[in-house]
């Protein structure tokens, strides 16, 4: 069977390749359609910048942890980045985005390989979740974009933002 981090890097590859084609694929105005009808009310556009800021942040404190810090402060506002750093992002162009976000996972592929198995179990705090250890960290990043794609494919199919109550992801 093979090690952790050996999966881990699989899986970041190819879910980042499959969130890479299935952003390129979109027409203009599915970029343009709402996603979620609160919170952040994010455009699918917004979606992918959120994907960009969270790989960026989870790289920062990743980095933070390995060279032995804390990594998030516990009392960071998910939410006031989010909703600060997916629509500033999301100016860029549509190709800009799909390449920002294509250097973003190669980048944390990088660190991942950069990583040991021992690397892995360290700890690191996550304002909602608690204490986590980053191997966790790192499939969130995955996961976490699945979540949302699956609630833009909903919305695609429909043409109808989601409520919080139908979304698969927060």
């Amino acid at each position: 069977m093979k090690n952790e981090l050996t999966h881990i890097l699989m899986r970041l590859d190819v879910e980042g390749q499959k969130t890479t084609v299935f952003f390129a694929a979109l027409t203009p105005a599915e970029w343009e359609q709402a996603v979620y009808t609160t919170g952040s009310r994010w455009r699918v556009k917004q979606v992918l910048a959120h994907f960009i800021s969270a790989e960026r942040a989870y790289q920062y404190y990743i980095k933070n942890v390995l060279a032995g810090g804390s990594g998030a402060p516990s009392d960071l506002d998910i939410n006031a980045f989010n909703d600060s750093e997916a629509p500033a992002i999301s100016v860029a162009p549509v190709d800009e985005l799909i390449a920002s976000f294509s250097r973003a996972r190669q980048e944390t592929m990088e660190l991942t390989v950069s990583m040991t198995e021992l690397d892995l179990r360290r700890t690191s705090i996550h304002p909602w979740f608690g204490e986590k250890e980053l191997s966790w960290f790192l499939k969130l990043l995955y996961r976490h974009n699945q979540m949302h794609l699956q609630d833009v494919r909903k919305v695609l199919e429909t043409g109808r933002p989601l409520t919080h109550l139908e979304a698969n992801s927060n």
